[in-house]
């Protein structure tokens, strides 16, 4: 019991004098959810993009959204890709890959200016089975799935912006 107290204490030692920060503690102006408050979606072209700015509003508006916003954020249409993969003897495929894949654009509301510009990919596969209806619904939420990863990969590095800023 005492050899984990003292690695645990070694760790935070550890941890304190490289530099270590919270993602999502204070910045030198507030905190970092504050500043997702502050910033606007655009909004996003298709079934896919509504899905993927939907995942956004959940990650950024914890407050309701921003009466004026200072930060803009564009996303380009999403594309979806898909290949056959764990092909039979009689070329049927029995696994799919999903891709999806955007980019983003963070500006200044204020100035216009260009802030980040960032390309995204996002992987999931799913099992082709027999009945379509299972097919279709493993399809649906691997693109889900997928569209949750491309959000959470643009509110990291949105993140990791603000923290260098």
């Amino acid at each position: 019991m005492k050899l984990r107290r003292l690695c645990l204490l070694a760790l935070t030692i550890t941890l304190a004098a490289c530099g270590f920060t919270p993602m999502y503690g204070k910045l030198g102006n507030g905190d970092v959810a504050g500043t997702l408050n502050n910033i606007q979606i655009s909004n996003i072209p298709d079934h896919q993009g509504l899905q993927l700015r939907n995942n956004l509003i959940d990650r950024f508006y914890r407050h309701g959204r921003p009466a004026d916003p200072t930060y803009f954020l564009d996303i380009a249409p999403i594309i979806v890709s898909k290949t056959d993969l764990d092909l039979t003897k009689d070329a049927t495929a029995t696994r799919s890959q999903l891709t999806v894949s955007t980019v983003m654009r963070f500006s200044d509301k204020r100035t216009g200016a260009i802030l980040l510009e960032r390309s995204f990919t996002s992987s999931a596969s799913y099992d082709i089975l027999d009945s379509r209806f299972t097919t279709r619904v493993s399809e649906d939420n691997a693109e889900q799935n997928a569209l949750e990863d491309l959000a959470r990969q643009i509110e990291q590095q949105i993140v990791l912006y603000l923290h260098r800023k």
